[in-house]
């Protein structure tokens, strides 16, 4: 196992890794809407979740990998009523390739956060 970190995606708030890396997957941690310098980007969904998406990103890239090679995604929300908007933002990152996924609503994220996205990649 490995584990992996970039500056250029919040640290981590608790004791866990951006993502491990292990048999040639990529097990992301979930992101929140915080910026890199940890800062909270509490604007509307919309711009929580293409926060988060750059965030996966990040992650995904300092692991050699891509949301190209997404296979797995988690998605927490904190209002159901959330959710056709979060999958406008969450397409645009995923224009052909649809990884499989499940939205979950949960009835609280940390940091107030109102989305939160894991996934499991290869890589």
């Amino acid at each position: 196992m490995k584990s992996i970190a970039t500056l250029k995606a919040p640290q981590a708030i608790g004791p866990y890794s951006q993502a491990i890396e292990s048999n040639g997957m990529i097990y992301a941690s979930g992101q929140i809407a915080l910026r890199p310098d940890g800062s909270f980007n509490d604007g509307d969904i919309e711009a929580q979740t293409t926060q988060v998406m750059h965030n996966v990103s990040a992650v995904l890239e300092a692991a050699g990998s891509s949301l190209q090679n997404v296979v797995k995604t988690t998605i927490f929300l904190t209002d159901m009523d959330d959710f056709a908007a979060v999958n406008a933002v969450y397409g645009s990152f995923f224009a052909d390739h649809k990884p499989a996924r499940s939205t979950v609503c949960v009835k609280a994220l940390p940091k107030n956060a109102r989305v939160e996205v894991e996934v499991i990649a290869t890589k």
